[in-house]
């Protein structure tokens, strides 16, 4: 019974992504414009863009995960609808899972799509992709948990939009790190198995700390 609440939920909130697409799109054009900026600043150089190419996404990827936080229940406690969300049946942190995981559906898949011609575009080579999407798939989930997470602490709070970056920036500073670790040592020849088996331990411990942290700034949002 809980598990199909749980799916009608994910379904609802695709339904609702679909019907209002701007802020895919709006995630979207940021990672590809953003990407674009860095061969402006940094020169033309193939070898230098090849060099930079997994942490330019990383970072562009992180920031694009952002803009849509601060609308994945902000939209729901302005109209009402969270409260009748919580009364489904299902806790509140199964209720926050479910908005994470359809965040990570609208924001991070069309982001893993995007980043193939961003990396074709910053001189990576077909070798270079399977790594780093393997590295993305972790890494947009990891974002995506703690980014929900966030967001729902600061839910309500003065300022929150403010506040929502400066908490999650922090936090995805491992995630950061780790994946882009992991495209480099591809690029240059490396085993980047260790880098994703610490970005897949990171995503266990998040999938079953980040739902409960939500869930609790969920219940105090709607107190």
């Amino acid at each position: 019974m809980e598990l199909g609440l749980f799916f009608a939920l994910v379904g609802r909130e695709l339904r609702l992504a679909l019907r209002h697409g701007a802020d895919t799109f709006a995630s979207v054009l940021f990672f590809i414009l953003c990407g674009s900026l860095f061969p402006l600043s940094l020169g033309p150089s193939p070898e230098l863009l090849h060099r930079l190419a997994p942490g330019i996404i990383w970072v562009c990827a992180l920031l694009a995960s952002l803009l849509p936080l601060d609308r994945l229940f902000g939209a729901e406690l302005e109209d009402g609808s969270l409260d009748h969300l919580l009364l489904l049946g299902l806790s509140p942190a199964v209720v926050a899972l479910a908005k994470i995981l359809s965040h990570w559906l609208t924001t991070g898949v069309p982001l893993l799509i995007a980043s193939v011609p961003l990396a074709f575009m910053l001189g990576a080579t077909a070798h270079d992709i399977l790594p780093l999407l393997a590295g993305l798939i972790l890494g947009t989930l990891l974002l995506s948990l703690l980014g929900g997470m966030a967001a729902a602490l600061v839910l309500g709070a003065r300022r929150g939009g403010v506040l929502l970056p400066l908490l999650v920036l922090p936090l995805a500073t491992p995630v950061l790190i780790f994946g882009a670790s992991a495209a480099d040592a591809a690029t240059n020849g490396r085993s980047f198995g260790p880098e994703l088996d610490l970005l897949g331990a990171f995503l266990a411990l998040a999938l079953v700390l980040c739902p409960l942290a939500a869930g609790s700034g969920l219940r105090a949002a709607t107190s």
